[in-house]
């Protein structure tokens, strides 16, 4: 039953708004010198994600005065949108390769990521099939079979481009999603076996896949190949020590770690802000994450509580994920860091996935 409008949740709006402002600056510091080597212009970088953050903010403010219902009458749509994009993206003359993968639709740098926005159209559909179908959910048949058999239909998409990281992102987020919604456990052990064999098979079918894997059990064994990354990463981490270096004083972003405003960019806000700056943005996460779920908690039906846990969900591994690659814990992915990392798709994504836990604030049951 929809209940009266309360005010926008502003802890959760001063979070996003610290993790925007964090980025820019970041942005703007991790790729000065990129700029201006490459395209002539220290502020190249810094302009791009500023106009997206612009845009994007625009987008989740507007998303925020739509009742999050809406998203479930148009959730089939949504979908299928996104399917298509998935399938345009690997036609070559319409998908853009970047960095080995065709996984981008546009021209230059106002282009798209279709995986990206899979993402969001996957969480909009699963939570709302699954408040219709939640009492077939335990039941492996009826209830899990359906969702799984579309999750990995839009993974076997991604994963033609190829993109690992997007792809386990979203089954991730997908599979919190159905645990949140009272999937059973021992199903999901079940799919994590076929998981393990799976992801295995992943790896040994893409030589860059296993170099990852060997580069990330010794990054020494090849320093100026596999390991080169997360060599000058752990090199951007470890001087940064308590309190940094400075506001841009690091030393990898000078051609060391390549491209480092995008999945390596925590790296060089901890060698520039030390180990309090990487803690305060940990902070700002943890914090978005505490209201998200608090969002979900007060939701007043089943579908805006499992639309809050779902994005809440998806951020959440984005920055387990990057942050581990970045200091060692996980291979390489390419994973982005959800609201610093210089990119306009992800960033877009990030705040018109929070315009809608906004708008589920505005109709939670209690104050919390």
């Amino acid at each position: 039953m929809k209940n009266r409008r309360r005010p926008f949740d502003a802890v959760l709006v001063a979070a996003i708004a610290g993790l925007l402002i964090v980025g820019l600056f970041m942005v703007y510091s991790a790729s000065s010198a990129w700029g201006e080597h490459v395209q002539g212009d220290a502020f190249y970088f810094v302009k791009r994600q500023l106009i997206f953050a612009v845009m994007g903010v625009a987008a989740m403010l507007f998303i925020a005065q739509i009742d999050y219902w809406f998203w479930q009458r148009w959730a089939f749509v949504i979908l299928i949108v996104c399917f298509i994009m998935l399938i345009l993206v690997l036609i070559p003359g319409i998908g853009m390769v970047r960095g080995g993968a065709r996984s981008w639709i546009g021209a230059g740098a106002f282009s798209i990521q279709p995986s990206e926005f899979m993402k969001l159209g996957m969480i909009i559909f699963l939570s709302y099939y699954v408040s219709k179908h939640q009492k077939h959910l335990p039941h492996f048949r009826k209830g899990m079979l359906p969702a799984l058999l579309l999750i990995f239909s839009a993974f076997g998409l991604i994963m033609l481009q190829p993109d690992l990281g997007t792809g386990a992102v979203m089954v991730g987020t997908c599979f919190v999603l159905l645990f949140a919604a009272g999937a059973r456990i021992r199903h999901f052990v079940f799919l994590g076996g076929i998981g393990v064999i799976g992801f295995v098979g992943l790896i040994l079918s893409a030589p860059y896949r296993l170099q990852r894997i060997t580069s990330f059990v010794d990054p020494w064994s090849d320093p100026l190949g596999a390991g080169f990354q997360i060599i000058q990463s752990l090199y951007a981490v470890g001087p940064g020590g308590l309190f940094g270096l400075g506001f841009g004083e690091s030393r990898q972003k000078f051609y060391y770690l390549p491209e480092p405003q995008t999945d390596f960019i925590f790296a060089i806000l901890a060698e520039e802000a030390g180990f309090i700056g990487g803690g305060f943005v940990l902070l700002l996460f943890g914090i978005l994450l505490w209201r998200g779920i608090a969002a979900a908690l007060a939701a007043p039906d089943m579908y805006g509580a499992l639309l809050a846990a779902g994005v809440c969900g998806m951020i959440f591994l984005q920055v387990l994920i990057n942050i581990g690659v970045v200091i060692g814990l996980f291979p390489v992915t390419g994973i982005t860091l959800p609201f610093l990392s210089y990119g306009g798709s992800s960033l877009t994504l990030m705040l018109l996935a929070m315009g809608i836990v906004l708008n589920i604030t505005r109709h939670r049951t209690h104050f919390n």
